[in-house]
Formats: structure tokens, sequence, C-alpha cells
């Protein structure tokens, strides 16, 4: 499988890639998913969806993507009745959001290594928690460890 083309999520205006897919949930939970047809080897799911969080919620922005049938998808063919951004209470689980620097390219899926994760934790749509992963454990324990010597060794 070829990497994918990241969604995006909007946290307090900055954008950000997204390495999980949380209309698959929405999909899922209807028990039926749109005939959807892959641009190119690079978009298997044949849409991008740009989130944003805002005041703990996660809504879905915009919505771009094509049908077998040629018509095109918008976030108002999915979700025609609307209100617009759509609140994504169908969503229950971790969003990934890479942070930094790539350390390692790997040509499948969201594999791609980054220095550090944001993980994004929803319930019912609802931010409940949030926490990072760091790719790169000696880096973040480095500083912490000269703390430390400077603290055991002030008084020689």
């Amino acid at each position: 499988m070829t990497a994918q083309v990241p969604e995006t999520l909007l946290i307090d205006g900055e954008k950000h890639a997204l390495f999980t897919e949380p209309l698959e949930a929405y999909f899922k939970e209807l028990g039926s998913r749109p005939d959807f047809q892959a641009p190119h080897t690079a978009c298997w799911r044949g849409y991008v969806g740009q989130w944003e969080l805002n005041d703990y919620k996660l809504y879905l922005r915009r919505l771009s993507g094509g049908l077998t049938d040629g018509k095109t998808v918008t976030l108002k063919s999915i979700f025609p009745k609307g209100p617009y951004p759509v609140f994504a209470r169908w969503f229950t689980g971790v969003l990934i959001v890479p942070q930094g620097e790539m350390l390692e390219y790997i040509h499948m899926g969201y594999a791609s290594i980054y220095e550090d994760e944001l993980r994004l934790k929803f319930k019912r749509g609802v931010l409940v928690s949030k926490s990072r992963r760091n790719a790169n454990p000696i880096g973040w324990l480095n500083p912490r460890l000269d703390i430390l010597k400077r603290k055991l060794f002030s008084d020689f």
C-alpha cells in the first residue's frame, strides 16, 4: 500500500496532518459507504476531509472527493441536512496528529515516523483527553537527565 494523503485538522487555526480517518466511523455506523473513486494510489479512501477542533468538539468542515459514477463529493452531498460544519458525534476513538520532522518515511498508509505525535481521544465527538508520544525517547530523556545531574551534583 502506498503512503496515504492525510486529511487535515485545524487546531487553534493551525493546520495539521491527520493520520486517522474519522469519517469511516460514520460510514460504519450507517452500515454503508458511498462508492468513492480513488483518484490515485495515495488516496485509496477516495476523499479528503478538513476537520476542526473547536471548543473541545470535532467538526468536519470540508469534504472533497469523487464517486465511481463521476459525481463530485462534498460535505453537502454526504450531510444534506447540515448544519455546517458537521459535528462528528459519531466519532469515538483517537485521532493521531504527527508533529515535528519526519524521522523515517514508510511507504505504507500512515506508517511514517515523526519526532512527536499528538493523540486526541474523543467520545461521541467531544475531546476527553490528549497525550503525546515522542518517537525519540532519548531526545526527550537527555534534557531531563541534565537537570537531574545538576541537582544531584550541585552540592559538590
